[in-house]
């Protein structure tokens, strides 16, 4: 498997001072998109924080585990795919009330396999430029917006 070490634009939001007694959970997910320009997403499952949302798929980092490694293991997991190469797209920050997610988004377009919801939840593929901000979690909305305007610019 190959990564691209471009690095991706680091956004780092002021964090409030409070935020450092809040665990920084590190979450590495890819935006996998296939040769028609659409995006496969999942829905989390009921008992899950923003239960119903979309997301992309994805998870934690374990300790010791770097992003890439993370988000080969978490794709195959998840959604049953072996990634061939991934690309930096998006790191950042988002605070939560009881906690910090720290996102690394790679761009997957080559991969083996046809997605699914190994772990039971629901997948599907939708056209990047139907990507809606108000079905995510409030913390994909900036990145939610840099994909829309991605196709507008295009």
């Amino acid at each position: 498997m190959r990564f691209c070490k471009k690095s991706a634009k680091t956004h780092r939001l002021p964090l409030r001072e409070n935020a450092m007694t809040k665990p920084i959970i590190q979450v590495a997910a890819g935006i996998i998109r296939n040769e028609f320009g659409q995006l496969y997403l999942t829905r989390r499952q009921d008992g899950q924080d923003f239960a119903e949302s979309l997301e992309f798929p994805g998870g934690k980092i374990s300790q010791n585990e770097t992003p890439e490694q993370a988000l080969s293991r978490e794709l195959e997991e998840e959604i049953g795919i072996h990634i061939l190469g991934a690309f930096p797209y998006e790191n950042f920050r988002f605070e939560y009330p009881t906690k910090i997610i720290e996102f690394f988004f790679y761009l997957v377009e080559e991969w083996v396999g046809e997605p699914f919801g190994r772990e039971g939840q629901e997948g599907f593929w939708i056209a990047q430029s139907e990507l809606e901000e108000g079905l995510f979690p409030p913390a994909n909305l900036e990145l939610i917006r840099k994909l829309k305007a991605e196709v507008n610019a295009g």
